[in-house]
């Protein structure tokens, strides 16, 4: 697990599939409850990040990813969104993102006191979801330039091949995304696209992660159809 910090006062965690308790095909780490593993097992893992960031459990909220661009502001734990941006100013609510292949996105502005979490598909790169959080947390006091970004594990555009359609709709508003496959063809790296993006916007940005295809560390719905998810998680632990 990777913990660290996103300015004063915010903190971040991110798990791989190693840290947890499930069993296959969902072991160890999997933070999905979607995806048919034991309850219990999921509330274990989810307990066991959220305290990395040193709140409990009962003060995650999620999303229920949609493959969209709408973005929700989050008042309160325990909420599950249909979006795939989560925004808070609330301290102690700890945003939870998950993904198995697409791109997962911790984002804080300490200073605004503004912290949110993004789930980027190829949808969700066409539709611009990562510039929508951004917007929601301007809306909000945030400034890009002070922001900073954590990106997570995804799928590689030499382990991503699409059809020339997908191709087509995606690179046409994110060119970096346009990649080739590992059998040729035409591919796409989202993650390349969302580091543009917050790049664009003058957000310092790390990385977490390499392709999760090629890395047993990571969960990936492409390689293995049944699986579970790993994720991240921001809180903002005190007023700004």
């Amino acid at each position: 697990m990777r913990t660290g910090t996103l300015g004063p006062g915010v903190q971040y965690a991110f798990a791989d599939r190693h840290d947890g308790v499930s069993v296959a095909p969902y072991d160890l780490g999997n933070l999905g409850d979607h995806v048919g593993d034991d309850p219990v097992a999921v509330a274990t893992n989810r307990a066991r990040l959220a305290g990395a960031v040193g709140v409990g459990s009962d003060r995650l909220a999620a999303m229920s990813p949609v493959h969209g661009a709408d973005v929700v502001l989050v008042a309160a734990a325990g909420t599950a969104p249909a979006a795939d941006a989560l925004v808070t100013i609330s301290p102690g609510v700890a945003l939870l993102v998950l993904a198995a292949d697409c791109v997962p996105v911790l984002l804080a502005d300490a200073a605004a006191g503004v912290v949110a979490v993004v789930h980027a598909g190829w949808r969700g790169v066409r539709a611009d979801v990562t510039g929508a959080a951004l917007e929601r947390m301007r809306e909000l006091g945030a400034r890009p330039q002070r922001t900073l970004a954590v990106v997570g594990p995804a799928i590689c555009g030499r382990c991503y091949p699409v059809d020339r359609e997908r191709f087509d709709a995606v690179v046409a508003v994110a060119p970096r995304a346009a990649a080739v496959a590992a059998a040729g063809g035409p591919a796409l790296d989202l993650r390349l696209a969302v580091l543009e993006r917050l790049e664009r916007e003058g957000v310092g940005v790390s990385l977490v992660g390499g392709c999760t295809a090629q890395s047993p560390d990571w969960f990936s719905y492409r390689r293995d159809g049944v699986t579970g998810r790993h994720g991240g998680v921001v809180v903002l632990r005190g007023a700004p």
